[in-house]
Parts: structure tokens; sequence; C-alpha cells
């Protein structure tokens, strides 16, 4: 008869046996469904002794959006010479812009705010964007204002600077903050039928209750942006699909199905993210980004 240590140290062996099994099977799977950019991790909690599985991208940039009080010339020169990978160490590409306030009327100062300079960017690392806010003047000025650092998780559409992107490297759950960017390439034609669909939808989300920060940017002629932190993702889905119980819920939707028919813009993406960090303050906030519930 077997001792009952001994016993158990074959049920445990043959345990580990069945588990690395399982995560070689998994994991073959995992290979052939994934696209090559994305990389699995299979991690085993110590306490129940179940392996989680955790999806990451190689390669994927870290991302910024940042958001400053600038003077006329700091702004022009961010529009005119933007920091870019040759002058800037670990920066993959950047986007400086003016904000504008969503909604606002056409002719107006708040549509363009030509001393608030807005930067979207990716990154080799976070020791990258450290390194930029203390090192370049520009950086230095971003640093008196507020951003906030982003994990990429899901593209859809196009824009060259972005295209080594995969089209997913990660999910939330639906009850976990997101923040959203878009970037587009206007059509300068099209400019007349982008402002009267698009200003609809501008004050949907600028106003919607489930965003804590909603703001467009712009860098004249072509280029577009809008930048929007949710409480939920399931909030976002919802007003992209028409889903609230908002008034006028359907606006976005239905400028989707207007672009679809004829579109506005020669290149545009839609990216999401889980916010990282976030630092320093915007109009007299902080802590912009909701926390995980």
């Amino acid at each position: 008869m077997h001792s009952l240590p001994a016993t158990r140290e074959r049920a445990a062996a043959r345990g580990a046996r069945g588990a690395k099994l399982a995560l070689n099977t998994v994991g073959a799977l995992w290979d052939r469904a994934l696209p090559r950019t994305i990389e699995r991790e299979f991690v085993l909690h110590s306490e129940t002794g179940v392996y989680d599985s955790c999806v990451h991208s190689a390669g994927v940039p870290v991302f910024s959006f940042h958001l400053a009080k600038t003077t006329l010339a700091t702004t022009a020169g961010a529009l005119c010479y933007p920091p870019d990978a040759d002058s800037v160490t670990g920066l993959r590409h950047a986007e400086c812009m003016t904000v504008m306030t969503l909604g606002s009327p056409i002719l107006s100062t708040a549509r363009m705010q030509w001393r608030h300079v807005a930067m979207f960017a990716s990154w080799e690392s976070e020791a990258a964007i450290d390194d930029f806010l203390t090192e370049t003047p520009l950086g230095r000025t971003l640093a008196q204002g507020w951003h906030v650092r982003l994990e990429f998780l899901r593209r859809w559409g196009r824009i060259s600077e972005f295209d080594d992107l995969p089209s997913s490297a990660g999910e939330v759950e639906p009850d976990a903050p997101v923040v959203a960017v878009t970037l587009a390439r206007l059509k300068l034609p099209e400019v007349p039928r982008f402002i009267r669909w698009g200003k609809p939808v501008e004050e949907l989300v600028r106003d919607h209750p489930g965003t804590t920060l909603a703001l467009a940017a712009m860098r004249p002629l072509r280029t577009v942006s809008t930048f929007s932190v949710w409480r939920t993702q399931r909030e976002m889905t919802d007003m992209v699909r028409g889903r609230d119980s908002v008034p006028g819920a359907r606006r976005h939707a239905v400028a989707m199905v207007e672009r679809a028919r004829r579109d506005f813009h020669f290149e545009f993406t839609t990216l999401r993210f889980r916010a990282l960090a976030e630092h320093g303050a915007w109009g007299g906030r902080s802590n912009i980004v909701p926390s995980s519930r």
C-alpha cells in the first residue's frame, strides 16, 4: 500500500503534467487564431492554481494625449514644426493641434484656441515620455498642463502614421473606463458636409453624461481629432450605436451612415485605449479619468 504523502506527490505530478499539456494545447490554438503581432502569456495564480490568459501586442507603442496653455509663438512652432522621431528619442509619431470646444460655433474663438495646444503621440516607452517632458522646450510647456498615458486596445479605420497597429491588442470589461481618440484627414471639398453632419455629433459627445472630458482638436487645414474620456466602455459603445436614452441618441449612427454613403475623409481612424496614468490638471480639474469599478 502506498503511503498517503507519496500518493499526494504522484497526484500533484499528474496534475502538473495535465496543466502543462492543457497549456500547450491552448497555446497552439491561440498561435493559429491570433495575429502574429500578438503575444500570449499565461499566469498561474498561486492561491487558486488556475491559469489566466493575458494578451498583449509585441512592439505596440505607449500613447499619450497632452493639453496645455501656451503662447501664440509656441503654438505656431508646434503646428509648423511638430516633434518627430529624428528630433526626440523614443518618439514614434506626434500630432500637434489647437484645442477646439465640441459643438462651438464655426466662427468663434472657442473653435480655434490658439493658446491651447493638444498633442497626441505614440512612444517606444513611458521613459521616452518622461525624457521629452523634461528635456525639450515643447515638452516642458506640456508638462505644465495635463496628460494621460494610454495603453492601446483597438483600432478601426486607418491613418498611415499608425498603420503598424493591430486591429486589436486587448479588451476591457464593459463597465471599465476607456479613452477614445479619433483622427482624420479631411477632403477639403467635403468640409461643408463634414460640418453639417459632424456638429450634431460633437454636441452629443460634449453633453453626454458618460463622458468626463470631451473635446476636439485640429491642425489647419486637413487634420481634425476628437478626444473623450468615458466612465464605462458600455456608455461609449451605446452612444456610437445610438442605443442611448439621451435626446438625439442616433445622431452619431446617422452621421456614420452618411459617411459610408460618401466619405468626408481620405484617412480616418478611431482608437480605443485603457488609461495607464494621468498627470497634472486641465481646466482646474484633475483625476479626470474615472477609477475602474
